[in-house]
């Protein structure tokens, strides 16, 4: 037989389905276990920090319920509506990414920063009357996306994970937040003169700075733009904010480039430049990555949020391997002879305020909605996953990984190639958000459309799924599924705390097929006495090391 590695379709197969098939396939595969750390079969080169864990990869399933393996158990610590405060803060509609912030080194408690990403009118702001909404459901509609800083704890006694309504940390930044504009569009025609905007909103992922905030993107922003009858150009940047310090201007950086932001990586080039990749969640869109001017300096802490304000924009050009700079002086070549482009871009500001136009301009490689993208803690090359693209028949997604030349995040060139693709063989399909664990596992959340959800070419992937995929050993490359979430919803948002014993989960959009209100396609996460689907963060435990 030749010597490759199976998956658990396949294994299952080769040995049948009789009694044994049942005994393997009940007894936990343990494809985290010290077993696959051999150096020489792995696809980083290096060696993970610890010993993983191990769990029993489940089956799919259609099941209104977030299903973990055996061993494993959620709390429910927020849900749409919850008072995080004691001013009466609530929590936000459909939450997506999540990062957990140590109080005092902690792993049981902290503050957790959740984005919230778009509303339901049938739970949140109500229809449209003659086509409009009135302006308390506007500031519903507003309200209850942009983020949410929680408190939560680890309860010993109950043995479980909360939320801490009293906190003095909690507090909402929302689609009414003012927010201050850094970088070149700042004050520039393009944006109406804007130095300050109104609020945040379509929060989808995000990221870390090195210097302990949150970078929070603004992803499909046109349609709340359009309905709050806001300017349009003041929405799909990467915002700025300090969970810990409500003095902290809150902040949006306009040279990091004005598209459908899916989430934020930032990672640093060898000459100590702060390096930030990001994806564009739109089909045939780009992939980015920012380089400051100037250098990181740690012991300036926050103050290097200015490094974010001023430095080069780049798209990836896959074909030739090269990082496009996207300048003002590029554009303008480019557009010679053509009027209507030279009026456009007049500026650097003009240039990343239409940032999708300019870099097809210049060359920038179209590709299948390339959403999350993270740089592995373990030889620093990047990971994306592009979640899907119909217009060119893929259905399922594929993982890309780079590698920057030299393993330079400042490098102007790089080599690609698919490290995972979605389909039947591999078990998952869309893939959306990505993490790693510290024992070199890549860990995705999928993100088929409710509305495909167990029918067509979807049917064999059940609900939508969290997947581990581990990238040493003997099984680098194959994905095992971890968690189900319940009818309609996709699950998003995935962070560990720092000992990794808990994992934060977003439930994004449970019954969103929903159309009376009486009949809801899910009732998740099943809140006695009322049948009302509520988007939720949870926290996984059972990690066993």
């Amino acid at each position: 037989m030749e010597n490759i590695p199976l998956n658990r379709r396949t294994f299952l197969t080769r040995i049948g389905t009789g009694a044994t098939a049942l005994a393997v396939a009940t007894s936990g595969l343990g494809i985290l276990s010290e077993t696959v750390n051999a150096e020489t079969d792995s696809l980083l080169h290096v060696k993970p920090k610890k010993k993983g864990f191990k769990f029993t990869p489940i089956e799919t399933t259609n099941k209104d319920e977030l299903v973990l393996p055996k061993g494993f158990k959620y709390d429910v610590v927020a849900a749409y509506g919850d008072v995080i405060n004691g001013k009466g803060d609530t929590f936000g509609f459909n939450n997506d990414f999540t990062l957990y912030f140590p109080i005092q080194n902690s792993n049981e408690r902290g503050l957790l920063w959740v984005n919230h990403e778009y509303t339901n009118p049938l739970y949140v702001e109500g229809e449209k009357v003659n086509g409009k909404y009135a302006p308390k459901q506007i500031e519903k509609l507003l309200y209850n996306q942009g983020g949410s800083i929680i408190e939560v704890y680890y309860d010993k006694k109950v043995n479980k994970w909360k939320m801490d309504a009293a906190s003095t940390y909690a507090r909402r930044v929302t689609g009414l937040t003012s927010f201050a504009l850094t970088g070149p569009a700042k004050g520039t025609k393009v944006v109406n003169g804007a130095t300050s905007v109104q609020g945040t909103f379509a929060n989808c992922s995000g990221g870390k700075t090195l210097w302990n905030t949150v970078l929070s993107c603004e992803e499909n922003f046109e349609e709340t733009a359009n309905n709050a009858g806001l300017n349009q150009t003041h929405y799909g940047w990467v915002i700025e904010v300090d969970p810990f310090d409500p003095n902290f201007a809150v902040r949006k950086h306009t040279a990091l480039g004005r598209f459908n932001h899916e989430n934020a990586s930032m990672g640093i080039a060898k000459d100590q430049r702060v390096v930030v990749y990001m994806g564009d969640d739109k089909k045939d869109a780009c992939v980015y990555k920012f380089v400051s001017k100037d250098k990181y300096v740690p012991a300036l802490g926050k103050a290097n949020s200015r490094l974010l304000e001023e430095g080069n924009l780049y798209v990836a050009d896959f074909k030739k391997g090269r990082w496009i700079a996207l300048t003002i002086e590029a554009v303008q070549k480019a557009a010679a002879g053509k009027p209507e482009l030279l009026e456009k871009f007049q500026t650097q500001g003009d240039v990343v305020t239409n940032c999708q136009e300019a870099a097809l301009l210049l060359g920038g490689t179209p590709t299948d909605r390339p959403e999350d993208v993270e740089i592995s803690p373990f030889d620093s090359s990047i990971f994306i996953a592009h979640t899907n693209n119909d217009k060119h028949g893929n259905l399922h997604g594929h993982i890309t990984r780079f590698i920057e030349k030299k393993g330079d995040h400042g490098a102007t060139e790089f080599e690609y190639e698919i490290f995972a693709a979605g389909g039947r063989q591999s078990g998952f399909s869309a893939p959306d958000n990505l993490t790693f664990d510290s024992n070199a596992n890549l860990w995705t959340v999928t993100d088929i459309s409710s509305s495909s959800l167990n029918q067509g070419a979807w049917t064999s992937f059940g609900n939508n799924g969290m997947f581990v995929i581990p990238t040493v050993g003997r099984d680098k490359g194959i994905a095992w599924q971890f968690a189900a979430a319940p009818m309609d919803a996709e699950l998003t948002g995935p962070c560990f705390t720092p000992n990794e014993k808990t994992l934060f989960l977003s439930v994004q959009h449970p019954g969103e097929e929903t159309e009376d209100i009486n009949n809801p396609t899910s009732t998740w996460p099943h809140r006695k006495g009322e049948k009302m689907p509520r988007p939720a963060v949870v926290a996984i435990t059972g990690f066993k090391f």
